[in-house]
Formats: C-alpha cells, sequence, structure tokens
C-alpha cells in the first residue's frame, strides 16, 4: 500500500506551494525535491493565489510568524479550498504564544485542511485551547508512549472527527488517523530530535504524497510518516565518530532521495487500530 503512495509521487511530480518558515525552508524544499516532487516558496500576498493556483498541493507552516504571512496563508488556504486542492497545516509552536494559537485556530476557522500535523502539545492546544509546551517541542507529559497510546489514539480520531481532516500526531509513536481508522507508526530514530526541521520537512512531503494521492489520503499520510521515519533509521546507519547533526539533517535528505518505493513497503512498522 505505501509503494504504491510513493509510487504516485515519483511519477505525478506534484507541484507543493510552501508557505513555511525560514528556519527550515530550504530543507523543506530539497526533501520535497528528494521524495520525487517539486516545491515552491511564495509568501507574498500580492502572488500566493497565483502560485496555488497553479499548485498540486499547498503546505501552511506557522514556525515564524508574521503579520504578513498570515495574511497570505488565509488567501492561500481560501483559493487551494476553492480549487479543491489539498491542504496542510503544521501549527508549529501552537500555545506557546498568543499570536501562535489564535493564528493556528483563525486558520482552522477559515480554511479546510486536509491534514493536520503537530505535535501532541500543538494537536492539543488546536482541539481544547490549551497545552503545556515547551517552545516548539511537545512537552514531555504529553509525549506519547505505550502506555498511552490507545487514549491519544482516541483523542487524535475525535479531533479529526471534528475538523474533517486527517490529523497526525508525531512523537516516539507517529499516529495518523481519518476518525475512523489509525496507523500507529513505529519508524524513526531518537536522533531526528536533535535536528531542526524534521517535523517541518515532514510536513511538506505530507503535502506531496497527498497531492499525489487525493483519494487515498489517509494512507498518503501515514505513507509519508513512515517515509520520514524510516528515512532517520537509514541516516542514523550512515552516521560516523566525526559526524554530528549538521550531517544526520543531510543524510535524511539523501535517504529519502535514494529510497524506493519497494525499500519504503519494506522498511514500513505500522499497526492499524
Amino acid at each position: 500500500m505505501f509503494r504504491t503512495m510513493f509510487e504516485n509521487v515519483r511519477s505525478k511530480n506534484p507541484l507543493i506551494h510552501n508557505i513555511t518558515n525560514y528556519v527550515t525552508v530550504n530543507d523543506c524544499a530539497n526533501i520535497v525535491i528528494a521524495c520525487g516532487a517539486s516545491p515552491i516558496m511564495a509568501d507574498d500576498k500580492e502572488e500566493v493565489s497565483d502560485i496555488t493556483t497553479i499548485c498540486d498541493g499547498l503546505n501552511i507552516n506557522i514556525g515564524t510568524l508574521n503579520s504578513r504571512t498570515i495574511e497570505s496563508m488565509l488567501i492561500a488556504g481560501k483559493r487551494a479550498n476553492e480549487l479543491g486542492h489539498p491542504v496542510v497545516l503544521d501549527p508549529v509552536g501552537a500555545g506557546a504564544s498568543k499570536l501562535r494559537t489564535e493564528t493556528a485556530l483563525r486558520l482552522l476557522d477559515e480554511v479546510k485542511f486536509t491534514v493536520i500535523r503537530g505535535n501532541i502539545s500543538e494537536i492539543k492546544t488546536l482541539a481544547i485551547g490549551t497545552s503545556a509546551t515547551k517552545g516548539v517541542d511537545a512537552d514531555v507529559n504529553d509525549r506519547i508512549n505505550e502506555d498511552n497510546l490507545d487514549e491519544v489514539t482516541g483523542f487524535a480520531k475525535t479531533f479529526a472527527s471534528k475538523t474533517g481532516a486527517v490529523v497526525v500526531i508525531t512523537g516516539v509513536i507517529d499516529i495518523v488517523t481519518d476518525g475512523e481508522k489509525s496507523f500507529c507508526i513505529r519508524n524513526g530514530h531518537p536522533m531526528m530530535s536533535s535536528v531542526t526541521g524534521t517535523g517541518c520537512q515532514l510536513s511538506a512531503i505530507t503535502a506531496a504524497f497527498v497531492a499525489a494521492n487525493p483519494d487515498n489520503v489517509l494512507e498518503a499520510a501515514a505513507a509519508a510518516v513512515s517515509a520520514m521515519g524510516y528515512a532517520g533509521e537509514v541516516a542514523f546507519g550512515r552516521m560516523n565518530d566525526m559526524d554530528g547533526n549538521s550531517s544526520y539533517r543531510n543524510y535524511i535528505i539523501d535517504a529519502i532521495y535514494n529510497m524506493t518505493p519497494e525499500m519504503l513497503e519494506k522498511g514500513a512498522k505500522y499497526e492499524v487500530r
């Protein structure tokens, strides 16, 4: 199943519009290319509608918010909705500040999202209006583990049903659900947390996978999550004593670039609940 999702990305080469944060914009562009899609980065309100129109999908990331890009996100999101294009929301740091929280909630209210991807603290903020955060990272008390997996999966299903979006909660165990069916994914490596922007990169390739598989959004999002996690495993296997987090970041992108659909199908670790 994941093999087909990935094959479609490579064969269709969807063009993905990213309004993302300037900390990770280059890495997001490169990983979109690596997975077989094409990126375009545009965040000026005078052109985002035109750019969204020519693209196959839209990725909105609130990591480095300002008043100028908030308006652009709303314009692009509404245009994508008009065209029936998939839209991914990455509510980076929601709960950490009033601006981030209010912007994420406004986006949810005014734009119909296909996929909402964040850590558990960010998703809890969107769902219930409050959560503990550690900057843009999940609070330790929120983190997913085997003991709370059923509880968090149920929470994710409820939020997915409420929003009509596929909800992706990433952590040690990743949860991907449409409100009825859920994938619990165990790909990944602890060192991924030492690289700024692996979540941002995941949201970007999720937009590519969903754009290439519009009739299988749940499976496409799950395939993207598995691909990113598996890339983290492969990348760590390349590390030597002189490598650090910068090398690891590049190895992750390399792993996506060199990954085949067959490799993903074999390397994906998940269960369906």
